[in-house]
């Protein structure tokens, strides 16, 4: 299988245009390329497929082998692969994912994908969607106990679910021991991911992400733009936001009630192995 390894801010992805699902075990497949000591190394591989309803198919696989219905560095990956490998020619055009057809836009430069703005939808913040266990309504800055911790938190779904915690020192937070709690927290019957946020100022924010089925992260996009939206639902920010994290910087805007993602999409190698 010939493959390329990309990452979104170094949250890292394995593409191909070869893989035909009905033959593999998705994920075992994904289990096998993404250890990083044994395979080529990512946090998830992702497919480029025929659509019958957009331009072209996206799946997305976690490393723990589980399918994710969108993931924002991965979209922008996706993209720059379907440009630079003529799959499509256009700047803008749609893609088939589990959470519905995004669009995403390409900023091109002299033949070279410099930035990938993305229209990642409305999110949606009953209850019922994310899923949560509760009453009706949204979940804006809610307890939820975890063991002898009280949380105050923020649920929405932005493709896949989302869940954020503000903190006052991001660097201070136990990401993996409290991510790994609250993403398996009984009020979340599919899991959730969980996006500590430190406010800097009402245009900027700190994230870092525990993502559901890939553990600590270097960067979500999809985290990202549900952390602008919990940011401005709890009067923190506004409609648009710098988000900071480990590797680099991203844009969310709120427009009209639309997420809108921009962010980088870096190529690392081309490579060949057998599956």
């Amino acid at each position: 299988m010939k493959f390329q390894k990309m990452h979104g801010l170094g949250n890292d992805f394995i593409l191909t245009d070869e893989i035909v699902p009905e033959i593999y075990d998705l994920g075992a497949l994904a289990i096998k390329l993404c250890d990083r000591h044994l395979g080529v190394g990512a946090d998830g591989i992702i497919l480029i497929l025929p659509s019958d309803i957009a331009d072209v198919k996206m799946r997305i696989i976690n490393s723990d082998g589980s399918e994710a219905d969108m993931c924002g560095n991965g979209i922008r990956c996706f993209a720059k692969y379907v440009f630079d490998n003529e799959i499509i020619t256009a700047k803008s055009f749609t893609i088939e994912t589990r959470a519905g057809i995004m669009v995403p836009e390409l900023i091109v430069e002299n033949g070279k994908v410099l930035f990938v703005r993305v229209n990642m939808g409305a999110p949606q913040l009953e209850r019922s969607a994310i899923p949560m266990i509760g009453a009706v309504g949204s979940v804006v800055n809610e307890q939820l106990f975890c063991g002898s911790n009280a949380f105050k938190i923020t649920s929405l779904l932005m493709g896949v679910p989302h869940t954020m915690i503000f903190v006052d020192n991001l660097d201070e937070t136990d990401i993996v021991s409290l991510g790994m709690q609250i993403e398996k927290h009984e009020v979340f019957p599919k899991g959730t991911n969980v996006n500590f946020v430190e406010v800097v100022n009402k245009c900027e924010i700190r994230v870092k992400t525990w993502e559901r089925g890939a553990g600590s992260t270097l960067a979500c996009g999809t985290g990202s733009c549900a952390s602008v939206v919990a940011s401005f639902l709890n009067g923190n920010t506004g409609t648009e936001v710098t988000v900071h994290l480990t590797l680099g910087d991203m844009l969310i805007e709120l427009v009209d009630e639309i997420v809108y993602m921009t962010g980088i999409a870096n190529h690392v190698f081309s490579g060949e192995i057998e599956i």
